[in-house]
């Protein structure tokens, strides 16, 4: 068999280091040309180096592969139209964006301010809508391309002292749901994926209870180069007629998500009053509540596969 991404433009956002590097390396393995964008700003997303976008795109062109740096910020919509622009000035096209560019600021909900939820707003979610939106026009045209877009258990489950990294997690679903819809009929795909692996952003996660520790050790055995195989197949074509869903990455193991959807109804033809939803639907519902407490080790208590 061929590569994958053979003759495709892959643009991938946070590629300097992580999970971003791995994506790049791999799909230009995969004989993809690869606009490595990362403006090497700190995980709070504070500074600016050039050094991790450069060096993964010289690692890339040093084993034969064809790559360039972008060191634009995804939160600006002018710089990020740069990364489009970038490929297509450089590669003659654009068939894939990768959304993986991320910030966090850590904070339980009530220390959190504005500052903290507007940055990582603007980087985690915004930014996923100012790179696509940039790419669209060329997918519109050339009646092809796809959108994978990296999103979390933090917002598809929950994970405390992450309000502002949840929100846009959970909403960069919700916006890929909308571009698959709006664009399913000019043949323009729009997948998610949640991926576990120890990098610099899951660094942060604390360890100081045994529970904690054990949690931190089994994210360790994750690597990143684990989620780079969905990766290129999502931006291929042979994925051309998958959309519109959410995937996950745990070592070995590839997930598919639900989305929300009832899982149980109860009719009072009279009209409900508090107290009868106190004495009879809470009761009936109660057995199909999620834990108040839950988070993704709840959900995966067993060792990566």
């Amino acid at each position: 068999m061929g590569k994958s991404l053979e003759g495709k433009v892959v643009a991938i956002t946070g590629a300097g280091r992580g999970i971003g590097r791995e994506l790049a390396l791999h799909c230009a393995s995969e004989g993809a040309a690869v606009v490595v964008n990362d403006p090497g700003v700190a995980q709070a997303g504070d500074g600016g180096d050039a050094a991790p976008a450069q060096t993964t795109a010289n690692d890339i062109v040093a084993a034969g592969g064809k790559a360039i740096a972008n060191f634009a910020n995804v939160a600006d919509p002018k710089e990020a139209a740069s990364i489009i622009e970038d490929a297509v000035a450089r590669f003659g096209r654009i068939d894939a964006v990768v959304n993986n560019a991320g910030i966090l600021r850590d904070t339980i909900w009530h220390k959190m301010s504005y500052e903290d939820w507007k940055s990582v707003i603007e980087v985690n979610l915004t930014g996923v809508f100012n790179v696509s939106k940039a790419a669209t026009p060329y997918f519109r045209e050339q009646q092809s391309g796809s959108f994978v877009h990296f999103t979390s258990t933090s917002g598809l489950i929950g994970n405390i002292g992450q309000a502002n990294y949840s929100a846009a997690k959970l909403g960069v679903v919700a916006l890929s749901q909308s571009i698959a819809l709006d664009m399913a009929r000019v043949g323009v795909r729009s997948n998610c994926i949640a991926p576990f692996a120890w990098s610099r952003m899951t660094s942060s996660i604390p360890a100081e209870t045994p529970e904690q520790q054990q949690r931190v050790a089994r994210m360790q055995e994750m690597s990143a180069d684990k989620i780079a195989p969905l990766v290129a197949y999502l931006a291929s074509d042979l994925s051309k007629d998958v959309t519109n869903q959410i995937f996950s990455v745990r070592k070995n193991e590839i997930m598919l998500f639900s989305k929300p959807r009832p899982i149980r109804s109860m009719t009072k033809v009279e009209g409900w009053t508090a107290d009868s939803i106190a004495d009879e639907l809470i009761p009936a519902f109660r057995p199909s509540f999620a834990r108040a407490d839950e988070v993704s080790a709840h959900v995966f208590p067993y060792d990566p596969i």
